[in-house]
């Protein structure tokens, strides 16, 4: 029998019982719509993530104090132990990595920005000349302070757009009035350009940044710095860069061969790729869990075709004494349930992508509808459709014609 009479029979059939058809198509459509949801929300997550991530400096590379893990125990991280970082680490890393284009201590601290009769509680950051560069974060308006800046401890800063918008009227130009932190008049020179919330739900342009020296030596009285942030040349270059900068420090903190490091690096890409496998776990985990319906939904279908066999024994019996062969029962059969699955699975699709532009526009998550996941859901829904249709169309091929026509 031809492919095409085939499909003409079966969709002959399915029309007889439209609605027990549909009933039977709606674990296939819930089930697709739901994995095509569940992927798109697990897919847009760790593309945001990644996206975000590589926001901050898609080669920036983090050198934090570290005390090593001692022998038999975790490692110790008390206040004396995170003071392993110093400023005469940053000249090192400069001469010794040539596969880094920029470095910045860091410092930070928090407390009560105030201008005027407003005051807004924010992060406050100290910087070298080159965090900007690191972290890809351009000025709106204004300046970057300079390396004169950094010498002379000048109190000066940057402000991102949350501060702005808390301390200073709508309109009004920030750029050069001076606010006050701990007591300290600072000159506003220049405005962060917005960056909005980081994937950790931390509002990025909440800070103020300044000059590391101007932190440590009039606000925190501090000789040591918290982190060094460094940039590498290019995203291939990070782990070479990683290599460079842990043996410049482990030779400027006289370290030896046997010594654990008192310090530790890490790059965005491994930050990255960290939080991308525990996103595509939960994709996995959420994939499997709306699978659960195709299971549900194939269920249906095997039991649908065994009630449309058993009402269509005489049907059966009357096409083998005409001389239709097993195989064309079979296949018949067959293509039924095969067409029931890829129908659901068209409108499970349709149904899945409006489901992720709802979740999009009225929850804010992100979203991203796969080609891979449109095209797993057929396939699945097909093997569904062979799989469980496949025992009751082999039922109706091995009908005795004679019985099957005595069928009552």
């Amino acid at each position: 029998m031809s492919v095409f009479n085939l499909l003409r029979l079966a969709w002959r059939a399915l029309l007889r019982n439209k609605m027990r058809a549909l009933l039977t198509m709606l674990g296939i459509i819930i089930g697709v719509a739901a994995v095509i949801a569940m992927i798109a929300i697990g897919e847009g997550s760790k593309q945001s993530i990644r996206n975000q991530l590589s926001g901050m400096g898609a080669n920036m590379i983090t050198i934090r104090p570290f005390s090593g893990q001692p022998q038999g125990g975790a490692p110790i991280q008390g206040a004396s132990n995170l003071r392993t970082l110093k400023l005469s680490d940053i000249p090192v890393i400069r001469k010794s990595a040539s596969h880094v284009s920029a470095v910045s201590p860091y410092i930070s601290s928090n407390g009560q920005v105030i201008n005027a009769g407003r005051n807004w509680p924010t992060s406050v950051q100290g910087v070298g000349t080159e965090y900007l560069i690191i972290r890809e974060w351009s000025l709106k308006d204004g300046v970057n302070f300079s390396e004169a800046d950094v010498r002379s401890a000048d109190k000066v800063c940057l402000l991102g757009q949350t501060v702005v918008d808390n301390l200073f009227d709508a309109g009004e130009d920030p750029v050069g009035k001076t606010i006050r932190f701990r007591n300290i008049p600072i000159k506003v020179i220049g405005i962060l350009n917005k960056k909005g919330e980081s994937n950790f739900g931390q509002d990025q342009d909440d800070v103020m940044i300044l000059p590391f020296s101007t932190m440590q030596k009039r606000i925190l009285a501090i000789d040591y710095i918290q982190s060094i942030y460094a940039a590498a040349i290019d995203e291939a270059s990070a782990s070479p860069a990683t290599d460079e900068i842990t043996a410049a420090i482990r030779d400027s903190h006289n370290l030896s061969p046997g010594q654990p490091d008192d310090f530790s690096v890490r790059t965005q890409a491994e930050l990255i790729s960290t939080m991308s496998s525990t996103s595509e776990l939960l994709t996995v985990l959420l994939g499997v869990i709306a699978g659960i319906s195709l299971l549900v939904g194939g269920i249906g279908i095997m039991n649908i075709m065994y009630v449309s066999v058993t009402e269509r024994i005489k049907e059966i019996g009357l096409r083998m004494s005409l001389g239709a062969r097993g195989r064309d029962i079979l296949l018949q059969f067959l293509v039924e349930a095969i067409m029931i699955s890829i129908t659901g699975a068209v409108i499970g699709v349709l149904l899945g992508i409006l489901a992720t532009k709802l979740v999009t526009v009225f929850l804010s998550w992100p979203t991203l509808v796969t080609e891979s996941s449109v095209i797993l859901s057929f396939a699945v829904c097909a093997f569904t459709g062979v799989f469980f249709g496949y025992y009751p169309a082999q039922k109706a091929s091995r009908l005795n014609p004679i019985e099957a026509l005595r069928y009552e």
